[in-house]
């Protein structure tokens, strides 16, 4: 066999190998970005129940004046967050105490959790909070898996080359994290 076609076989076989690596990254990337995306929706849609689960125990509770500003200072640091994940996590975890805080409020209002408003508020928001749970989930395996292909040899070589790099999980602590209680009962 000839040496010049030896030479371009195993440079075709190294081209077929550093693109099939190549593709392998952007495809766990855009699982990332396409996770992050689903997250971002649901606390946008977290982010919109809250002012109406506020305005609807705020009729009752007018005394908990406190307690409704700091969850619209919660609110509006977890949406100044932006797409910074740590962040973000953080900001979303600390709106999630007085969020948990409003809804035992409520408890102690007998018209209000007879409300049908409250209650398909405070069944949306916590409809809501398992959503984001599955998409955190999703999220965080393909941060996973990028991560794995980005620090795996012979990727780590490609990806310093291409510019991939590794992504941050988006953790809320567990400890921290309070899912609101549905009662649906009068």
């Amino acid at each position: 066999m000839n040496t010049t076609l030896i030479v371009l076989i195993i440079l075709a076989i190294f081209a077929a190998l550093v693109m099939a690596i190549y593709n392998q990254l952007v495809q766990r990337r855009q699982l990332v970005e396409n996770g992050w995306a689903d997250i971002d929706v649901q606390l946008k849609r977290r982010a919109n129940l809250v002012p109406q689960l506020v305005a609807s125990v705020q009729g009752y509770a007018a005394h908990e004046q406190e307690l409704f500003e700091r969850i619209a200072q919660k609110r509006a640091d977890a949406m100044a967050a932006g797409d910074d994940k740590a962040l973000r996590g953080a900001a979303e975890t600390a709106l999630s105490r007085p969020v948990a805080r409003l809804v035992a409020v409520a408890e102690d209002y007998p018209d209000l959790k007879a409300s049908d408003n409250f209650l398909k508020l405070q069944q949306e928001l916590a409809d809501t909070e398992e959503k984001i749970e599955m998409a955190r989930r999703f999220y965080n395996g393909a941060v996973r898996e990028l991560n794995t292909s980005v620090e795996s040899v012979p990727n780590n070589i490609l990806a310093g080359l291409f510019g991939f790099t590794i992504a941050n999980y988006f953790e809320i602590t567990t400890a921290e994290k309070i899912v609101p209680e549905v009662r649906l009962g009068r």
